[in-house]
């Protein structure tokens, strides 16, 4: 009775132990399975912590609202996570005004140009992406300017058919391109208006005018549909030694999720600053950054939560703005959104 008591545990214990490496093994497909669907789902659309930084990209009306500059950025989402999004974007901004020293650019030039081109991927996708933006801007007051602006988007889009998922090989539209590499490239139309001062600006821009309707290559993308933005920020001082800047961000498509992002900085005696900010149910992030003389440093150290907590790796962002033509005078105070 004893040895068949003894067989009956071992027995339990042996089921015991495959139903836990059964339910380990079911729980793991679950997670992959969810972040493969938002994967596909949202990561066409790509994030920035430091959007405030980036105005230009978002809008075609507020290329050279910063002054000229060069800056290059990188942003490493989920890091150390096979597969996950990684985005290069290098940019240029031009204040024609500026360039020839005219005194109060900012608020007297009527011209201003930008450039920026992106590398994105994530995946078996990588997209290549180029804008050039004109603005144009009338000034309405003492302190505050009109802007409008439109800008050409160049897109490529590349797959590797050989790098997808069991859920993406069965996905109806990239199914077919399983086992090569395809390539579709789009040329569409961005345009702006801005209302800006030193010191805040309200800016609306609709991407993807054209929405998609200019292409060559395969059609693994889907439909591409127009994009609205709205993004704002303020700033002042609070202290002799300290200034507070806010910014806001509203994306929508009618293929995605809502985007609102909102952030926060606090700047220090003009060289260095602090900050967090939130992305509505996704991810909160805390900021870091240095003015060395005409060179801006940023850092953004992010953390996912309620609907991406599955994936808790944490995302880092980089930064660097060099601004050509301002005096070490200009450069602090205007230089940080």
């Amino acid at each position: 009775m004893k040895k068949q008591y003894i067989f009956k545990l071992k027995i339990q214990y042996k089921m015991f132990e495959f139903l836990k490496r059964q339910s380990f093994l079911l729980s793991s497909l679950i997670i992959l399975f969810q972040f493969n669907c938002e994967k596909s789902y949202s990561q066409s659309r790509k994030y920035f912590g430091q959007f405030s930084h980036l105005k230009s990209y978002l809008n075609p009306s507020m290329g050279g609202y910063e002054g000229s500059s060069m800056r290059s950025f990188y942003r490493n989402q989920w890091a150390d996570f096979d597969g996950a999004p990684k985005t290069y974007l290098i940019s240029a901004d031009l204040d024609f005004e500026e360039a020839k020293g005219t005194q109060n650019s900012d608020l007297v030039g009527k011209n201003g140009f930008s450039l920026n081109i992106l590398v994105d991927s994530y995946g078996p996708f990588k997209e290549n992406e180029i804008i050039i933006g004109y603005a144009s801007r009338v000034r309405i007051s003492e302190n505050a300017n009109l802007r409008l602006g439109a800008a050409a988007n160049i897109n490529s889009h590349q797959l590797d058919g050989f790098n997808l998922t069991t859920e993406q090989s069965n996905d109806p539209i990239i199914s077919p391109y399983q086992g090569r590499f395809s390539k579709m490239n789009f040329i569409d139309f961005n345009l702006g208006v801005a209302l800006t001062s030193t010191d805040y600006f309200l800016s609306y821009s609709l991407n993807n005018v054209s929405q998609g309707k200019i292409s060559s290559g395969d059609n693994f993308i889907g439909t591409r549909v127009p994009i609205s933005i709205f993004h704002a920020g303020y700033r002042s001082k609070v202290a002799n030694n300290l200034s507070m800047s806010t910014s806001f961000l509203y994306r929508s498509q009618s293929n995605l999720p809502r985007n609102v992002e909102a952030s926060a900085k606090f700047i220090y005696n003009e060289k260095f600053w602090v900050g967090a900010g939130h992305r509505f149910s996704y991810a909160n992030n805390f900021q870091f950054g240095l003015l060395l003389s005409k060179l801006r440093v940023g850092y953004v150290y992010e953390l996912p939560i309620g609907k991406t907590y599955l994936l808790p790796n944490p995302s880092h962002e980089l930064m660097l703005t060099l601004f050509l033509f301002k005096s070490d005078e200009e450069k602090n105070y205007s230089m940080i959104w």
